[in-house]
């Protein structure tokens, strides 16, 4: 493991108040930095106060968005220390995007390290309020100054952290979704399942289009068939459908969201049927039609479970339990979040503690 270098901020920032948080809105007072060099590998690992990051008007992250990125947050549990969620997790899921963004992948133990040490250093910034916590971005970009199209020469991998309190407004309160019928947001082939810019650029104005209308989300459908749910914006969708539940398959074009892998190791323990496979907008708004769609939910690491009250799609408009979080909706939320904070014990050995 290469030494880390540390150098501290000489001025600290006000801590914003638990209550005021909303998300990603405050930044801490350091940031990590690693560069990669063709034929030297990635080198000189550093803290170094947070700050503006110095590029090349024509670096090539700018122009042909070779860049990915990872989320995942840090809990500050009962007792004061502090814990994370399946960081190796996301490292990895980290680098399966390098592999397709042609981005060299980072060593995975070292990174898991580096970044414990800023969340170390950052302690102080971990709110302790309820519902709150650290979310923490790591990113890669390419920072070649050419205008070539190939993969970059050099990049930089950087993590920044964020005090954050609810990602949607609505908290754990239903959510209205929309059913996106024009833009297409990926597909197999393409970079539908890593974590790269262009997925969410590419999501921007369906987005902004279902908030006119009223919704909070987008719900997606595959870009090839236009007919089978992916997910919803920023996060996987599940839903209990006659008792069973229900969520679509990785077919490459749909992020494998972590939560959502949570979510199913739970199920099944629980003793639920789950499948996981193609499922049509008409049959899911037929099982809604019909009394058959129980509860709908996304997963995130963002928002964790956010519960799904009303959805539309056209002329259709259906509301799923009376428009109210559902009862598994509702544990699902609840084990998780208590694991994740420390208020009940962790039989999977998800959570690391620093």
């Amino acid at each position: 493991m290469q030494a880390l270098t540390i150098t501290r901020a000489e001025t600290l920032k006000p801590k914003p108040e638990a209550d005021k948080l909303g998300f990603g809105k405050h930044f801490t007072d350091h940031m990590f930095l690693m560069n990669y060099t063709l034929g030297q590998g990635w080198h000189d690992p550093r803290i170094v106060p947070y700050g503006l990051i110095s590029l090349e008007p024509c670096a090539m992250v700018f122009h042909y968005a070779q860049e990915v990125f990872e989320g995942m947050k840090a809990y500050r549990t009962a007792d004061g220390s502090i814990q994370l969620f399946r960081p190796m997790d996301n490292v990895r899921r980290l680098n399966d995007s390098c592999d397709r963004l042609c981005i060299p992948r980072v060593p995975e133990a070292e990174t898991l390290e580096y970044l414990k040490e800023l969340v170390r250093l950052e302690a102080d910034w971990v709110p302790n309020g309820e519902g709150t916590s650290l979310y923490i971005r790591p990113f890669i970009i390419a920072t070649d100054a050419s205008l070539g199209v190939h993969s970059s020469h050099t990049y930089l991998f950087a993590i920044i952290l964020s005090p954050v309190g609810s990602y949607y407004p609505e908290g754990i309160n239903p959510v209205k979704i929309y059913v996106e019928d024009d833009d297409v947001r990926a597909v197999k082939g393409g970079t539908g399942y890593t974590k790269c810019g262009g997925n969410y650029a590419a999501s921007i104005r369906a987005g902004e289009r279902a908030e006119e209308a009223g919704y909070t989300q987008v719900l997606w459908l595959d870009g090839v068939h236009r007919k089978y749910i992916e997910e919803v914006g920023s996060m996987n969708v599940l839903f209990k459908i006659d008792g069973k539940i229900v969520t679509p398959a990785l077919t490459g074009s749909v992020l494998p969201g972590i939560t959502r892998r949570s979510c199913l190791d739970l199920l099944r323990d629980w003793g639920y049927t789950v499948e996981e496979r193609l499922l049509s907008a008409e049959e899911l708004f037929q099982a809604a039609e019909t009394g058959k769609l129980e509860e709908a939910w996304g997963s995130g690491t963002a928002a964790v479970i956010s519960p799904i009250g009303e959805m539309g799609w056209g002329k259709h408009h259906v509301t799923i339990n009376g428009g109210k979080i559902g009862d598994l909706t509702h544990k699902l939320y609840e084990t998780l979040t208590d694991i994740q904070w420390g208020r009940e014990p962790d039989p999977y050995g998800w959570t690391v503690k620093l």
